[in-house]
């Protein structure tokens, strides 16, 4: 995943919401701290922040990653665990947990506890996933049909 994308992209939705870093971090809740590392490219969002700075700019996480150049609005669900979304991607796609790892190259003890509930995947892997699975971010999280 490119990290320019992502901070030119949350800069432009800031830009034209005309939000500021600390009003952001206010209402996101974080600090405006982790909106400055966003902005200049030091730091990737956790698959949480992700959710919640796409719906703060009621964009999709495709979208605000800078994956897609085109936004749509849509309701969004709130995201299961990862653990129960990962079980239905499996199931859907028709594939093991093998299979997913051999698209993926992540390994069986990164799928097995993201299975588990142990350990969440971080934003990369999202992305990673969701190019394997040929399916937008917001699929792969739950948050779209």
């Amino acid at each position: 995943m490119n990290l320019s994308n992502f901070k030119e992209r949350l800069g432009e939705l800031m830009f034209d919401a005309k939000v500021n870093p600390p009003k952001l971090a206010e209402n996101i809740g974080c600090s405006r701290l982790t909106i400055n590392r966003y902005l200049s490219g030091k730091k990737l969002p956790t698959v949480d922040m992700t959710v919640r700075l796409a719906d703060f700019f009621q964009c999709t996480t495709d979208y605000l990653l800078g994956l897609v150049e085109t936004n749509y609005t849509t309701n969004f669900k709130p995201c299961p665990p990862f653990s129960e979304q990962l079980g239905f991607l499996l199931n859907h796609y028709g594939i093991t947990r093998y299979r997913l790892m051999k698209m993926t190259h992540f390994s069986d003890s990164n799928l097995m506890y993201w299975a588990q509930g142990k350990t969440v995947p971080t934003i990369e892997s999202i992305v990673k996933l969701a190019e394997a699975l040929d399916c937008p971010v917001d699929f792969v999280l739950g948050r779209s049909d």
